[in-house]
């Protein structure tokens, strides 16, 4: 009964959450009408989810949206040290051809938003078979490391949540 009338539990709370956030005032009202959005929505779209995205691990989700914020708290600073220090010439673009191992399609979504909203780097194209995503990065010295960095703290962390 329950998963009927709550479809997608975490689509319903995430909605809550960002209508909380859009209307920036915890009042009863605001509570109950996204509240209403987080379980009207997901029932009138279920039939666009004839397969659920199955969450493994719920709680890596907390762990991976606080290092997330943090790092794009680094990359501001980053963007404008470069900004503002670096001259034209020395700053090094890069196309960086990252491999995927995450096969979910709301996985690769995930990491593809999450790369795009750091400063310097937007995911730019997913691979016909969905095997790889292209990077573009402000600057670097070394487009490895981008590539081995985005494996190791995004996408390893989004192989826990989506199994």
């Amino acid at each position: 009964m329950l998963a009927r009338l709550v479809p997608h539990p975490y689509l319903s709370l995430s909605l809550t959450v960002v209508w909380l956030a859009l209307v920036n005032k915890i009042t009863l009202g605001n509570l109950l009408l996204g509240g209403a959005l987080g379980i009207v929505i997901p029932l009138l779209t279920a039939a666009y989810w004839p397969d659920r995205p199955r969450v493994a691990r719920p709680l890596r989700i907390v762990e991976y949206i606080l290092i997330v914020l943090w790092d794009i708290v680094v990359a501001n600073v980053q963007v404008a040290a470069i900004i503002l220090f670096k001259r034209e010439k020395d700053i090094r673009s890069a196309w960086i051809v990252v491999p995927l191992e995450i096969t979910s399609p709301e996985a690769i979504t995930v990491l593809a938003g999450t790369i795009t909203m750091t400063p310097g780097t937007v995911s730019a194209m997913l691979g016909a078979d969905g095997g790889a995503i292209l990077v573009h990065t402000l600057h670097t010295d070394d487009p490895d490391g981008v590539r081995d960095a985005i494996k190791a703290r995004y996408e390893r962390r989004l192989k826990e949540i989506f199994p």
